[in-house]
Order: C-alpha cells, then structure tokens, then sequence
C-alpha cells in the first residue's frame, strides 16, 4: 500500500533513546487519510509521539467500508525500498500485483508478505467483483542494515496459525506467539503479530517477551488493555519489559498485538521509502521518476508519482535544515 500523502515530510525513527525500557501505557489517536478514491484510512504509526515499535513502522487501519458500488481500493503502481510490508484482511479482497509478477487475491486470514529490499513496485485494487465490506490492515516492517539491500521477494500465506484458549482467539501473522509460529521465512528482525479476538466478558492474560516492545491497535469494538480502553483509530503504546498483558470486553472485540525487539538503528522514511539518508531517499525518487531500476507492474493505471522532496536537507543528525516558511 502506498503513502499517498501530497507532502510527506522526512521521519526520523530507531535508536534506543526513544523505547521505553519499562511498561507504559501510551495512548495515541490516528489520523484519517485519504486512500485512492474511496478509501480513508486511520494511520496510526507513525503519529507525533511514537515512530516505531520494535521494526513495524506503518500501521494504517482501513474500514470497514461499504465498497458495494463504490470501486474499493485503488493503488496504482507505486516504489518501496528498505521494507516488508504485511497486508492483514478482516473482511473483503484485495488484488495485489507487483514487478517481480506476482498476481495474487488476498482474503481474509490470508498473508501476503512483500520484501522491497534494494526496490520493488506493487498495485493493489479490490477485484472486479468484489466483496461489499472491505476492513484491514496495512503494515510496514523497517529492514535491518544488513537486509535493506536484499533481492525483492514476495510470499503468501492461504493459512497462518490459529490459537484459541480463556475466551480469546489470536491469529499469529508474523513471528512467534503464544506457542505458535507464523509460516512467513523472510523475517529479518525478532518481531511479532498476533490477530487477537476476545468474546465479551472474557479476560485472557496474553504471554509477552520482556525484551520485546508492544502496542496494542483496535480493530473493531471497544476493549481494555491493561486497564486502558481503546477503540479502533486508536493505538496503545505498551512499552518494554512486560511479561504477559491482561485484556478484557463487555463484548466482543478485536486488536491488533504488535511487537519486536527495539530498532536501534536509525531510519528515514518518507513516502513509500525507508532508507538511512536523504541522499539515499532522493535518489530512489529520481530512480522511480526516471523508470528505472524497480521494474513494471502489469497493471491498468499508470504509476504514482513521486511528491516533491520537502524543502530543505537531511542532515546526518537527523534533523532537517528548512527554509524559512516551510512547515514542520
């Protein structure tokens, strides 16, 4: 999925300085952005207080909308580099193509698990029919130094494991949980994802790593998390160093269980880009808006283009030289 953003700004992310070593409970609203022509989204990483948790540095819940005479989701051809990104479906298809020519309809509890690496250019539509509710969730995954050069990949997933006990329900996306291992290969950081439903009146107590950082992200209906109410739009910020976390719903209701350990290495995202330097980000922009180097999409619509660079330059530091007037 792409940022389509008409003036995305650098974001500066990782390094330790931010993680919270020990358990808090931060509670940050999404913002609505609009997503093709039907389709808003609620972003809620990253927001203004947090930039990562653990590598996951993108989380845009979508629906559920009403697609029934509407086209659904429209994303033209668009680049990534340096990241994974992890497309989670609650309700309703979508259709994922990309330049390596994988062409493949995503369902629900279904895993389609893109690698940009080096670069990579996707589309995603919701197909011709479709389904008359489309409800999911969009993640992006930040690669590791040592991985962000790597060859593009694509996998998917038509089952990932399911574990049910004390009134929940969770889905392992990515990583380990709970006993249970997600099938993905291409991980390239200790992360986790869980899918997790808990039925009204229920109130499980989730086994966590310590050494992991976790948020929690409602998906659907209103539920507790250590002693914290969240509804969708919303993201809980766990922190570090717990051992296991307690939910609880009056009815039932669905999140998203983020976590991995912290990213200590520093990350510039802008657009559909993760990278190290704005020398490394202005250069995959030209590389896209020249048509090189990320190959062709079968797909109808012409490709994104690329937003202007924000004004101004990137220094080593992380902090951004501006002209006077531009925004922050």
């Amino acid at each position: 999925m792409s940022n389509v953003d008409r003036i995305p700004d650098y974001t500066v992310a990782g390094g330790s300085s931010a993680v919270a070593a020990d358990p808090v409970r931060e509670l940050f609203a999404g913002r609505s952005v609009a997503l093709g022509e039907s389709t808003v989204v609620r972003r809620v990483l990253p927001n203004l207080g947090r930039r990562l948790v653990g590598a996951w540095c993108f989380i845009d819940h979508y629906g559920p909308d009403d697609i029934a005479n509407q086209p659904g989701m429209t994303v033209p051809p668009h680049p990534h580099i340096g990241l994974q990104t992890a497309s989670w479906l609650l309700e309703g298809e979508v259709h994922h193509r990309d330049s390596l020519g994988s062409d493949q309809v995503i369902r629900p509890g279904e895993l389609g698990l893109m690698t940009a690496g080096r670069g990579i250019a996707h589309a995603e539509h919701s197909p011709v029919p479709h389904p008359a509710s489309l409800h999911g969730v969009q993640l992006w995954i930040a690669l590791p130094d040592g991985a962000r050069h790597t060859d593009p990949a694509w996998e998917f997933h038509a089952s990932v494991p399911v574990v049910a006990q004390d009134g929940m329900t969770a889905t392992v996306i990515l990583g380990e949980f709970a006993g249970a291992a997600a099938p993905a290969r291409a991980t390239y950081s200790p992360i986790v994802g869980a899918d997790i439903t808990v039925s009204g009146g229920a109130s499980p107590l989730l086994p966590l790593e310590a050494d992991f950082e976790y948020a929690a992200i409602a998906t659907s209906g209103t539920v507790t998390v250590d002693g914290v109410e969240i509804s969708p739009g919303t993201m809980l910020y766990l922190g570090c160093g717990r051992r296991d976390l307690r939910l609880s719903s009056d009815a039932d209701a669905r999140l998203l269980l983020l976590g991995g350990e912290p990213f200590a290495e520093q990350i510039v995202m802008w657009w559909n880009f993760v990278a190290r330097t704005g020398a490394e980000i202005a250069a995959a922009r030209e590389e896209w808006m020249a048509g090189t180097d990320f190959g062709v999409v079968d797909d109808a619509d012409p490709p994104l283009p690329a937003p202007e660079l924000p004004p101004g330059t990137l220094k080593p530091g992380g902090s951004v030289r501006r002209r006077p007037g531009t925004r922050p």
